[in-house]
């Protein structure tokens, strides 16, 4: 695998050197070079063709919302990530900056010693930089179409003739089957997770019927910021999850970031959501294992399940306990996810019904909901 060449663009002369220095010490990493505002990062990139840029929110000149919308409209494919303050203001312009197409974020330490601050950046880089690497990888041997302006892929993403037909990309059509309606969808998402999410809540109707429970992998203030995202612009009610809620059907609610979300049985047989500060599991906090293992136990086989784009396997183990009493599982295909991780991971556990593109999903969990084959 050749270097993963990056460019390091933020007003901060102390932090650019910070991140200079911790990519620097990373296997398979070059520093082309770094920028101190966005007009002075777009030139770079036309000069250099990085394949990384680490992007600062907040810079004169042009921000980096400005820096995305141009990369966007040149069709410069510059892979970006966010470097974010952790802020509520942070957390809205990192949600946009994600739904514009940056592959992913981290974000800015604070009241840490410098080595701490390094150790901690270096924590949160690492795991992105292989994953990146790997898409960029992939994409060079699939040649994967560039997506349009609207975020959608190309022509290369084709759903098959034949039911269950495997096609480039890894999507396929669902095969028919004999359901029974769900009473809850539940939804596990980590890297590329703002911009699925963007792509399936909005298209779900309103009167969908059941609760929807979603595991996105963020911090604390950046889940807050995603529900506000995607109430915006959804039929059905979306928010933060809060202790002892009772679920209501028509809505969404994501899990607190740094928190572990579970449902349990309420006393009148209403389906309750418990916030825990349980540990972390598969390094996450909070987890989908956590989430989906609580419906296998309380709910057996009244939940329908979607696994979409992320690192790791987070979701799998879960998936299986409520595969053992019938869970309909759709998948996120290949050539539509960021990082084919936690996919992956569930179809090579044999858990998964169906594999779709993202922009087929709301309409399959939607069918599964009210029980119609196919």
């Amino acid at each position: 695998m050749n270097s993963l060449r990056v460019l390091v663009a933020d007003d901060s002369v102390l932090f650019r050197r910070v991140l200079t220095e911790v990519l620097g010490s990373l296997p398979q990493v070059e520093v082309l070079g770094s920028a101190s505002n966005g007009k002075l990062a777009l030139s770079k990139i036309r000069e250099l063709q990085p394949d990384l840029l680490t992007l600062d929110m907040e810079m004169p000149e042009m921000d980096g919302l400005a820096v995305l919308d141009e990369l966007r409209r040149s069709g410069n494919r510059t892979s970006v990530i966010v470097v974010s303050a952790i802020t509520k203001h942070g957390g809205q312009v990192t949600m946009k900056a994600l739904e514009k197409g940056a592959f992913d974020f981290i974000t800015k330490p604070e009241a840490l010693s410098p080595a701490e601050s390094k150790e901690s950046i270096r924590r949160e880089l690492a795991p992105r930089l292989r994953a990146l690497a790997h898409r960029l990888e992939i994409r060079s041997i699939l040649k994967i179409a560039p997506v349009d302006e609207n975020g959608k892929p190309g022509s290369s993403v084709k759903v098959p003739a034949k039911s269950g037909e495997p096609v480039a990309g890894g999507a396929r059509k669902a095969r028919p089957v004999a359901l029974s309606r769900p009473e809850m969808v539940l939804i596990g998402v980590s890297t590329g997770g703002p911009s699925a999410l963007s792509r399936v809540i909005p298209a779900i109707p309103a009167d969908i019927g059941v609760p929807i429970l979603i595991v996105q992998h963020m911090p604390p203030i950046f889940t807050q910021s995603l529900a506000e995202s995607l109430a915006s612009r959804s039929a059905i009610a979306v928010r933060e999850a809060a202790d002892s809620e009772v679920l209501r059907p028509n809505t969404a609610y994501i899990a607190p970031g740094g928190r572990q979300m579970r449902i349990i049985a309420g006393f009148q047989g209403d389906k309750v959501i418990q916030i825990t500060d349980d540990p972390p599991e598969n390094n996450c906090k909070p987890a989908v294992d956590y989430l989906f293992r609580s419906a296998a136990s309380s709910f057996p086989g009244r939940a329908s399940a979607v696994i979409l784009t992320g690192m790791g396997s987070d979701g799998t183990i879960g998936l299986r306990l409520l595969k053992r009493h019938g869970c309909f599982v759709i998948a996120q295909d290949e050539a539509t996810s960021v990082v084919y991780g936690m996919p992956k991971a569930a179809l090579d556990s044999g858990t998964v019904d169906v594999v779709l593109p993202i922009d087929a999903i709301a309409q399959r969990i939607t069918s599964s909901v009210r029980g119609i084959a196919g």
